[in-house]
């Protein structure tokens, strides 16, 4: 056994002074069990959601919580939960599953206000935060303080109200958890701070243009909206745990396979270059950059995003 791991990890005579691991014909089978072994996660996890899916923790009373947290530390007023906007953003959540798009306006141009204004709320200032691939919701409101557009709008003293909504589905080919926040108010409350005699405009989402609120698009009573898809809605309880949590599984097993590769490539340079071994084979310095970018190209697609 312990022969066997050395000729896999160790460049020695009987293996041309090149660790097994990286022969061709063990690289080749390594791509074929890992092709298979990632056919075999997907079904498991469309089919076996309950065994290998997606793990979160987001309730929307911890959100309403994490965000009035925000706000008295800043010496803001409580947002009050409001029935109508947590429609808004259930609908919200629907229609980008529906339609398969991440934006705050729709590719068929519906914008936020739209589900606000369905939903029966008769806002004077409103406002979107939008995020996704988070697992907890102290992950999800520290990313949105963590931006400055997006904790302006956490800590805008024109809201009184919010709303919020966790959904689960799939999103341009990718399992994925998104949470809507949808901010208002009906009255003006404190005016906006902007130093000007300009009536005030709706507070709106990071990326999309203010909106006078004379000028407040309403939606048409025959203008279809998204209806909640209860298979997608998590409510208010917004907790799954499935047997394995399939982004940690996928992260986890990127990570010990990178991590094996790159740690038998800097072993094999530093054994070579201390026997001034000669060999005609790629610079193993090359490799140990390359898949150091992989990982950190996975850690990036795994990690959560908001807009």
């Amino acid at each position: 056994m312990i022969n066997f791991l050395r000729h896999l990890f160790l460049p020695r005579e009987t293996n041309n002074y090149r660790p097994g691991l990286l022969h061709h014909k063990i690289l080749f089978s390594l791509i074929l069990f890992f092709v298979s072994a990632g056919i075999l996660t997907s079904v498991v996890r469309t089919n076996f959601p309950a065994v290998l899916g997606l793990s979160a923790n987001i309730p929307t009373q911890q959100l309403l919580i994490l965000t009035n947290q925000q706000r008295q530390d800043n010496n803001l007023p409580a947002l009050t939960d409001n029935s109508e906007l947590d429609q808004a953003a259930a609908n919200k959540a629907a229609d980008m599953l529906s339609k398969n798009y991440w934006a705050h306006d729709a590719p068929d141009g519906t914008t936020p206000w739209t589900f606000i204004k369905a939903a029966g709320y008769n806002y004077v200032y409103a406002g979107e935060n939008l995020a996704r691939g988070f697992n907890s919701a102290s992950d999800v409101v520290n990313a949105w303080m963590n931006s400055p557009e997006h904790r302006q709008n956490i800590l805008s003293s024109n809201y009184q109200n919010v709303g919020f909504a966790v959904a689960t589905g799939n999103l341009s080919g990718e399992d994925t958890i998104l949470v809507v926040e949808m901010l208002g108010s009906t009255s003006l409350g404190a005016p906006v701070a902007s130093g000007n005699n300009n009536p005030p405009v709706v507070a709106v989402a990071p990326g999309s243009p203010a909106v006078n609120n004379t000028k407040a698009p309403a939606a048409p009573a025959q203008t279809p909206i998204a209806q909640i898809n209860s298979s997608n809605l998590l409510g208010v309880s917004s907790v799954i745990k499935p047997l394995i949590n399939s982004h940690t599984f996928v992260s986890l097993s990127a990570g010990v396979i990178l991590s094996l590769f790159i740690f038998v490539l800097i072993l094999d340079m530093v054994i070579i270059e201390r026997k001034k071994i000669v060999r005609f084979v790629g610079h193993n310095l090359d490799h140990v950059l390359f898949l150091g970018a992989m990982f950190a190209i996975v850690i990036i697609l795994l990690k959560g995003a908001i807009i």
